[in-house]
């Protein structure tokens, strides 16, 4: 007779053993390097985690050898003995092999856990840090219900007038989620702190349901596998693209998209209180690299003083550098005065010529523009670029109205074709309320362009083409900068919609 299964919201346990020839443990074993994998094993035989990694030991009191003797590994007496042994191996070169088969077939033979699993997935995270993909999501406060409204039929508006913070405690959170989520989805729960950023990171591996799947609770065929990051001090979340960890994942984006809509319908219902709701409000900023998403989204003043503004979040530069500050080096004399250039060749030197000073102008020029109006951002090596920026330029054609027909409203976009992800984005955000009249407005004639900017630095790159004078800095506008902190909007008279800024 089958066993009876019945649908609870509580959690897997961390101490689940999975079996080492499982895809899905060597799928997690075989993308981190030789040193990680290493370096992994001496944290699972650290006191701290020890109890949760327990490796495959030998009777310290049986001296017998002889049950181990056709052992190709044969099990350590403690763990402090395993420590030497994993020290010794990480003294000397190896194959990246020897150190997983020594871990499925030695020392922990008889399986893995759930936690070294998590474990061994946040180490390559840590190894790669764009291997996930971020959304970054501002909590903000809802309004109280009107007396009017006792049975709660309207929909609840956000107070953009509160500074209310929820409180966040890891065990309580974590509580509150697992009630939000279907019983019938088995899932896991680890938090872990960032190694380097402050961010406390939790990483929930969600099984297929058994009542779907029959291989799901044994070979994880259908697991998923969600990250969300709480920084320090910021009433933001970063949530990360759903990844699927075994063969069966594939060709599941819907399923995918429904299990990530759900953990983010229940993560402000998590946060919420008696009297006192939350709502996760999307900030239009994806990327790859958390430094750049934490600088943006995060405890600091460079949340809203990107590009040019930037010097005044730092509170280093912005007192030194600050147009406010009452004492300034003595100004450089410009470049007008600059009569003659000396230019050194071979041996000898020589006055450049006019049009060789003239284009050693301009360049100089170009690049004090660039720095004018990207401060001390876009720059190549900093660590926080973006991967992407999709934009719709909703602007209306100068000098162009529609004359013959009076009752046209603005050009529509194209509904033929596959909704891309930036247009469904973009018919739910919310209209700014400063675009000014719509009746004056709908008469100019607004083409449907759409602009991608793709590279591994997007505004580095534009600030190379300013420097070396290809885009023109000062009517450049200032979404080009990266100082609106989004990447993904619609602009229209020349400000991203729905983000104030300083336009054109």
């Amino acid at each position: 007779m089958s066993r009876l299964s019945i649908p609870t919201t509580a959690r897997l346990p961390s101490t689940l053993h999975v079996d080492p020839s499982n895809p899905t443990v060597s799928k997690y074993l075989n993308r981190l390097s030789r040193q990680s994998l290493i370096s992994l094993a001496l944290e699972w035989l650290d006191e701290n985690h020890l109890p949760l990694a327990i490796p495959y030991l030998r009777d310290p009191e049986d001296d017998s050898s002889q049950d181990y003797e056709n052992d190709f590994y044969p099990p350590e007496s403690s763990p402090e003995a395993l420590q030497e042994e994993y020290l010794f191996l990480q003294s000397r070169k190896g194959s990246k092999r020897e150190i997983i088969e020594r871990i499925t077939q030695g020392d922990w033979r008889h399986g893995l856990t759930l936690y070294q699993l998590a474990m061994a997935d946040l180490q390559y995270l840590y190894d790669h840090p764009t291997s996930q993909k971020w959304t970054a999501y501002r909590i903000v406060p809802l309004k109280l219900p009107s007396s009017d409204d006792l049975d709660g039929e309207q929909q609840q508006e956000v107070d953009k007038t509160s500074l209310v913070v929820p409180p966040f405690h890891p065990s309580v959170f974590l509580r509150s989620l697992q009630e939000q989520i279907m019983p019938d989805i088995k899932a896991h729960y680890n938090f872990d702190r960032h190694k380097t950023l402050p961010l406390l990171i939790l990483r929930i591996f969600i099984v297929d349901s058994p009542y779907n799947s029959a291989a799901a609770t044994t070979g994880f065929d259908s697991s998923k596998t969600f990250f969300l990051a709480f920084p320090d001090a910021s009433p933001h979340i970063y949530l990360s693209k759903p990844q699927a960890i075994g063969t069966g994942g594939a060709g599941q984006g819907g399923e995918s998209k429904s299990l990530r809509n759900l953990i983010v319908e229940g993560i402000p219902k998590a946060l919420s209180r008696p009297q006192q709701r939350f709502t996760l409000v999307s900030t239009a900023l994806t990327t790859r690299n958390l430094n750049e998403i934490l600088e943006r989204r995060g405890d600091g003043r460079s949340n809203y003083a990107g590009g040019g503004w930037s010097i005044y979040a730092d509170e280093r530069k912005g007192v030194k550098e600050s147009p406010l500050s009452t004492v300034l080096p003595l100004p450089s004399p410009p470049l007008s005065e600059i009569t003659e250039i000396e230019k050194g060749k071979g041996d000898g030197v020589f006055l450049m010529t006019d049009a060789e000073r003239m284009e050693e102008k301009r360049r100089k020029r170009a690049k004090m523009v660039a720095q004018a109006r990207f401060g001390d951002t876009g720059k190549i090596g900093d660590g926080k670029g973006v991967e992407r920026v999709d934009l719709v330029l909703e602007d209306a054609f100068p000098d162009v109205r529609k004359d013959e027909d009076e009752e046209g409203d603005v050009t529509p976009r194209p509904k033929t074709g596959r909704k891309s992800g930036i247009e469904a984005d973009l018919d739910r955000m919310d209209v700014d309320d400063e675009e000014g009249d719509h009746s004056e407005v709908d008469k100019n004639w607004r083409p449907y362009v759409r602009l991608t900017f793709h590279g591994s630095h997007v505004f580095a790159g534009i600030r190379q083409l300013v420097e070396a004078g290809v885009v023109d800095g000062e009517k450049m506008p200032g979404w080009m900068t990266g100082e609106e902190g989004v990447t993904m909007g619609a602009v229209r008279n020349g400000r991203i919609r729905g983000h104030k800024g300083s336009g054109l």
